[in-house]
């Protein structure tokens, strides 16, 4: 098929359009502005409608209103943004309104840095808001994944009725790389896709219907708790169903890495530079960070792994606190970091690699 060339906010946004989604709200912040300026141009060419609103609260509620109406819509900000959002991300799984939206995160607390980190990782796995709710979220490496992983988002979160995150940075919204597109959904299409909601969504339905949403603010506690009920065992089903992971030569590995997203990228170039050495390493590529895939630590032999090496962009270390439960004490764990905006570099990893598998760590 044929490939272009695009940057990564360019490609999300393209992807989430050919998809079906008809309804964009957001508020500029960088390194995700090229969603918003993408989509402004985009979204009347197919029909949908793009809206700049007055602040990051008012464009993720006026997303709630058009999931609400069973419309494929779509939000994105970066960090800070993501942040003011987390209200109407939590009602929306409060109140089973499917929506996907993309952090493209930068560095730091409070306003942080403009540059690229992966400091949001508790935030997307932890505490996207209030009440205990939890996504899938797809953490991209390449423009082509993020292509992919939004076009499937919409009909995860669809499938589910519940918010979808894809999670990347600002090196993955700024890069240029090719990719293939997806099929563009005809507007017959679209059009099947909004009316096969119509059993739950706010569509207009008449008195004797009696249908649409009963507001989970005013529910009895019995009624609340089935709902949160009704929601764990979602989660469980996804930790069984939908983990997405790539695994590099966990059977023979004495180190395994343990990256995801921009880090990723450079992990895997230290890999190959050390495999091509003849030092035995394996990688854990996680591509949902949640559900998180623990399972894959099942694989590593720890007869022979001396070490699992976690590389994040976030200081302090983030994703380690799901490894360390995935290994449950089987084998040491160590961290390669940087913070604040500043890259992971590939001598960074294998300096460190270098280190463990030369003196070894004491389990």
């Amino acid at each position: 098929m044929k490939k272009v060339f695009m940057k990564g906010c360019e490609a999300i946004a393209e992807a989430a359009v050919r998809a079906g989604a008809r309804f964009y709200a957001g508020y500029p912040i960088t390194p995700q502005n090229e969603i918003p300026e993408y989509m402004s141009r985009r979204m009347p060419q197919v029909g949908g409608v793009f809206l700049q609103g007055e602040s990051e609260i008012a464009s993720v509620t006026m997303v709630y209103g058009a999931g609400a109406g069973g419309t494929r819509a779509m939000t994105s900000s970066s960090s800070v943004g993501i942040s003011l959002k987390s209200e109407g991300i939590s009602y929306c799984a409060g109140a089973r309104v499917p929506m996907v939206y993309v952090n493209m995160q930068r560095g730091g607390p409070g306003v942080g840095t403009i540059q690229a980190a992966q400091q949001d990782y508790f935030q997307a796995t932890r505490a996207s808001g209030n009440g205990g709710f939890k996504m899938i979220v797809l953490a991209p490496a390449t423009v082509q994944e993020a292509v992919d992983m939004t076009y499937r988002a919409f009909d995860l979160a669809e499938r589910d009725r519940n918010p979808v995150l894809i999670l990347g940075d600002g090196v993955l919204g700024t890069i240029m790389e090719p990719v293939v597109l997806p099929e563009m959904k005809s507007d017959e299409e679209v059009a099947a896709l909004k009316q096969k909601n119509r059993d739950w969504a706010i569509v207009g339905h008449s008195r004797e219907e009696k249908r649409g949403f009963i507001d989970p603010g005013y529910w009895s506690t019995d009624m609340q708790e089935a709902h949160c009920v009704s929601l764990n065992e979602m989660y469980e089903r996804w930790q069984r169903e939908d983990v997405q992971v790539e695994e590099l030569y966990l059977e023979d590995a004495e180190l395994v890495f343990v990256a995801y997203g921009t880090s990723a990228r450079i992990a895997k170039s230290a890999l190959k530079l050390l495999r091509a050495e003849g030092h035995r390493v394996g990688m854990i590529r996680p591509l949902t960070v949640s559900p998180f895939p623990a399972a894959s630590f099942d694989k590593i032999d720890y007869a022979r792994c001396k070490c699992v090496l976690d590389i994040e962009m976030s200081i302090p270390a983030q994703m380690i606190y799901d490894v360390e439960l995935a290994l449950r004490e089987r084998c040491a764990v160590e961290t390669c970091l940087r913070s604040g905006g500043n890259l992971i570099e590939r001598d960074d990893v294998v300096k460190k690699a270098h280190e463990i598998l030369k003196g070894g760590v004491e389990r």
